[in-house]
């Protein structure tokens, strides 16, 4: 298991900034089948630009050794490795009844649902493994506020940005949008008070 590079990209990435495989959506979605071969290619995104895709076969069609199979290309010219990863799928019994599928992280060889490729990584690992944050855990706690008010304005479609008022748009129960005017109306509380302490300090 390789590193990240030479620094080329600004510190230790996040889980948020990698490609990831979720198990769990997979099944659901179609893409593994218990039981059955699937093959197909999964492809990332990031803003509507493609940032990545791999090939993959869910080999779970003998019990006792279910695989996912993994091919996919890294790096460019003399550097350019063709990547073939096999990780071990298991599953456990929840109380509740069914079953519940895992990954075997390669790396750390513990049970996940999830595993994660970062910027200048070579191979899927758990996060544990590749020592992933989140960015939210970057955040300083004086722009938290901020950014769930831009979050919130994002998701109805609105201008991002302080002092920028959110609207309801077309087809949102007004029940819904009351809630999540009372949330921006709160976070909106919150800035206005960081922004005070800000100029409070400049001043001093």
């Amino acid at each position: 298991m390789g590193g990240y590079g030479s620094g080329r990209y600004g510190g230790r990435p996040t889980a948020d900034a990698s490609m990831r495989i979720d198990l769990a959506w997979m099944l659901r979605n179609g893409y593994a089948k218990e039981g059955a071969m699937t093959q197909s290619t999964l492809h990332w995104s990031c803003g509507g630009q493609p940032t990545g895709s791999i090939s993959y076969v869910a080999a779970m069609h003998l019990e006792g050794d279910e695989q996912l199979r993994l091919s996919y290309t890294r790096g460019d010219g003399e550097d350019k490795e063709h990547v073939k990863q096999t990780v071990q799928l298991c599953h456990t019994r929840p109380n509740f009844g069914g079953k519940r599928w895992w990954m075997i992280c390669p790396f750390r060889r513990v049970r996940v649902g999830k595993l994660y490729l970062p910027p200048g990584g070579d191979r899927f690992a758990s996060r544990q493994a590749w020592r992933l944050g989140y960015q939210s855990q970057r955040i300083a706690s004086r722009d938290r506020p901020f950014e769930a008010l831009f979050r919130i304005q994002k998701k109805l479609g609105c201008e991002q940005g302080w002092g920028n008022w959110i609207t309801r748009p077309k087809g949102m129960h007004h029940r819904t949008f009351e809630q999540r005017l009372r949330e921006f109306e709160y976070l909106d509380d919150l800035c206005a008070v960081e922004m005070m302490r800000v100029v409070g300090m400049l001043r001093r």
